[in-house]
C-alpha cells in the first residue's frame, strides 16, 4: 500500500512540475495527515524526483535541446512596429539573457535557494538555468537535493506540530 501511495505522489509531483496549477504542497500535507505511517523521507524522495523530472521539460526547452510541437508554439505574426514599452522590456530580457550566458555559475546558488525556499519561483529559475547553459548534472543535483529538503520538511511538519502541541 505504501508503494502505491509513493507512486501516486511521484505522479502528482511530475504533473505539478509540468502544470503549476496542481499544488504538490497541498497533496503532501493531505497525504501525511491521511497516511501517517509513510516515512517523510520516502515522501521527500518521491516528490523531489518527480519535480525534477517534470522540470527537465522546461529546462531542455529553454536550453533549445527540446523542440516543442507546433501546436504549443506561437503563430508568427507579421512584423509591425513595436511600442516603446515593448522595446524596453525586450532590451531588459536580452540583458538578463546575456548576463546569464556570461555568468552561468550564478545560477547554482539561485537555483539551489529556489529549490528549497521557492523564492525566486522554482519554475523561473528552471527556465533561467536552461537559458544560462547550466549543466544538466548540476541542474538535477541542486534541484533534487533542494526539493528533497523542502518536501521532507513539509512532510514532517504535521508530526512536528502535533508533538509540540501535546
Amino acid at each position: 500500500m505504501v508503494v502505491t501511495w509513493l507512486c501516486l505522489t511521484f505522479g502528482v509531483a511530475v504533473g505539478s512540475a509540468i502544470l503549476p496549477l496542481v499544488s504538490i504542497e497541498l497533496f503532501v500535507l493531505g497525504l501525511v495527515t491521511q497516511q501517517p505511517t509513510i516515512s517523510c523521507w520516502w515522501i521527500g524522495a518521491a516528490v523531489a524526483s518527480g519535480q525534477v523530472l517534470g522540470k527537465l521539460v522546461y529546462f531542455f526547452a529553454a536550453r533549445g535541446s527540446l523542440h516543442l510541437p507546433a501546436f504549443l508554439k506561437r503563430k508568427e505574426k507579421p512584423a509591425k512596429q513595436s511600442s516603446p514599452f515593448r522595446l524596453k522590456w525586450k532590451a531588459r530580457l536580452e540583458a538578463v539573457r546575456d548576463r546569464c550566458h556570461r555568468h552561468p555559475h550564478w545560477m547554482f546558488g539561485t537555483h539551489a535557494l529556489s529549490s528549497v525556499v521557492g523564492l525566486p519561483p522554482f519554475m523561473f529559475t528552471t527556465v533561467l538555468a536552461g537559458l544560462a547553459g547550466m549543466s544538466t548534472a548540476l541542474f538535477v543535483a541542486t534541484g533534487t537535493i533542494g526539493r528533497f529538503a523542502r518536501f521532507t520538511m513539509l512532510a514532517a511538519s504535521p508530526a512536528l506540530m502535533a508533538g509540540w502541541v501535546h
